[in-house]
Parts: structure tokens; C-alpha cells; sequence
């Protein structure tokens, strides 16, 4: 019998994660926090600190990966940097796209 391919938004399958390609990733040569929708985006954020085994340049690439994709699902970051970003709490969805959604 065929597994759904999306039981939940934030839930991904063996067979979805083979599918995704890297650069969908935050660090794409570990196959690590994937950047692919807002729960997953939190996630990466709340963990970013939790990789190992990454360089530091590998961290600066991740870090603007997840500053990109928490623009573009409307996730509030406010690290600048990502030696900040393990030390800040959990991301929140942004009070604009909160609004957007209220007035829809």
C-alpha cells in the first residue's frame, strides 16, 4: 500500500527528503534542516546550533539560507548574524503575514 505523500505540513517522509534537492536544504552536504515551508524553517532556526560537524564557513551559508527562506514564509528573525542565532529563541511567525492571514 502507497504512503500519502503529505500526512502533515511539517512532517516529511523518508522518500520525501530523497527527493528534495540539496540547495532546499540549510546544509545541503549533510542533508540538514530542511528550509521547505515556516514549521520547517522554525525548526532549522531552533536547531541551527545542534549541527555537527560543519565548518564555520558552512554555518554563514546556512545562516543566510535560513534568513532567505524565513523572509520568503514570512518567519521573524532577528539574528544578524550566526553566532547570534543559536542564542535567540524560537522564531514566530512576523505580525505582518499574522495580519495578512486575520484580514483573508
Amino acid at each position: 500500500m502507497a504512503k500519502s505523500k503529505k500526512s502533515a505540513s511539517h512532517t516529511l517522509s523518508t522518500e520525501d527528503r530523497k527527493e528534495m534537492s540539496g540547495p532546499t536544504y540549510a546544509f545541503p552536504k549533510e542533508r540538514k534542516e530542511p528550509l521547505n515551508n515556516a514549521s520547517h524553517v522554525r525548526n532549522a532556526i531552533a536547531r541551527f546550533d545542534q549541527v555537527k560537524g560543519v565548518s564555520a564557513p558552512e554555518k554563514k551559508t546556512a545562516f543566510r539560507k535560513i534568513k532567505s527562506a524565513a523572509k520568503k514564509f514570512g518567519v521573524d528573525m532577528s539574528s544578524t548574524s550566526s553566532s547570534e542565532l543559536s542564542k535567540k529563541g524560537p522564531a514566530k511567525k512576523s505580525a505582518k503575514k499574522a495580519a495578512k492571514k486575520k484580514s483573508a
